[in-house]
């Protein structure tokens, strides 16, 4: 800037209210090697003089600024999706309640846990891969089940109302079942395994993959509700106990880590707005629990 420039060889530019915008547009002129005087008429009028010669370059320079910055920064479109049917998470919850309420307590003596718990010498042995997905709906004590229904119950309704029920219930049992599969080739025959907390694992993992891959405020904001109830969850139930499975526990992190890349797919906006493919991998999921459980019990 120069102040001491004569008046008479200065024009008047431009009028600005706001010192933010006063201190862009003198960044312009100074970049460009434009000379120019700032005068302080009142607070919320500030005027900007150049020399008379150099007054269209100087209204060219700021002119091409805001047209190159005109829609900077891109605003970021809100994800308002909700699912058709809102009480999906309750569904699923309500259904563990029940089937422990048939079930009981893990005992050698029941049935249900002979035949539809985790028994890595039955699957690698006798290929009973039914193994890998029924023991997500078992309970060893009402400790464990009510630590998955309480945390895994909230992830599960944040999880669900960003995928939307069919995808979302599809891809959980996918990589829950995968997670069991390879804690099962880890561990070797003689390991025994109950529990959704490694479907609730997997949860924790897409969710925190799915808010930094969606870019949205409202996935974002749920990055920090899976990582301290995962941490919660894990010192609940992870930390001790004799039929605790660590491996499970981490093997379904990483597994719903990878798995809620599926966000990326060009095609995710188009299938979870679809209520045909929602309804159609939510009746899926709930077909394979069902077959599971009836290969389980009719061998």
């Amino acid at each position: 800037m120069n102040p001491h420039s004569e008046q008479s060889s200065e024009s008047m530019i431009l009028k600005v209210s706001e010192p933010e915008l006063l201190n862009t547009y003198s960044l312009v002129l100074s970049a460009s090697g434009i000379t120019h005087r700032i005068q302080y008429i009142s607070a919320d009028h500030i005027e900007i003089y150049v020399d008379t010669r150099q007054k269209e370059r100087a209204l060219y320079e700021i002119a091409a600024y805001d047209s190159e910055n005109r829609n900077w920064p891109p605003s970021v479109k809100a994800d308002t999706f909700v699912p058709t049917f809102r009480a999906m998470s309750s569904m699923v919850i309500g259904s563990l309640v029940f089937i422990y309420g048939l079930t009981g307590d893990w005992h050698l003596e029941s049935i249900w846990f002979q035949k539809g718990a985790g028994d890595s010498a039955a699957i690698l042995n006798n290929f009973e891969f039914y193994r890998l997905v029924t023991p997500l709906t078992l309970h060893a004590d009402i400790v464990h089940l009510l630590g998955n229904c309480f945390l895994g119950g909230i992830l599960l309704h944040y999880f669900l109302h960003l995928t939307g029920n069919g995808i979302g219930l599809f891809t959980m049992l996918v990589t829950a079942t995968i997670a069991n599969l390879i804690n099962v080739v880890v561990h070797g025959p003689g390991h025994h395994f109950v529990g959704f907390s490694t479907a609730v694992f997997s949860i924790i993992g897409m969710l925190c993959t799915i808010s930094f891959a969606m870019k949205t405020k409202r996935s974002t904001l749920h990055f920090f509700m899976p990582v301290m109830s995962g941490l919660a969850f894990l010192a609940f139930l992870g930390s001790s106990g004799e039929r605790t499975d660590l491996g499970a526990h981490l093997f379904g992190l990483l597994c719903g880590l990878l798995s809620g890349n599926f966000v990326r797919l060009q095609v995710f906006a188009s299938l979870r707005s679809s209520f045909l493919i929602q309804t159609l991998l939510g009746t899926f999921t709930f077909g394979i629990f069902y077959v599971c459980w009836f290969m389980a019990l009719s061998l």
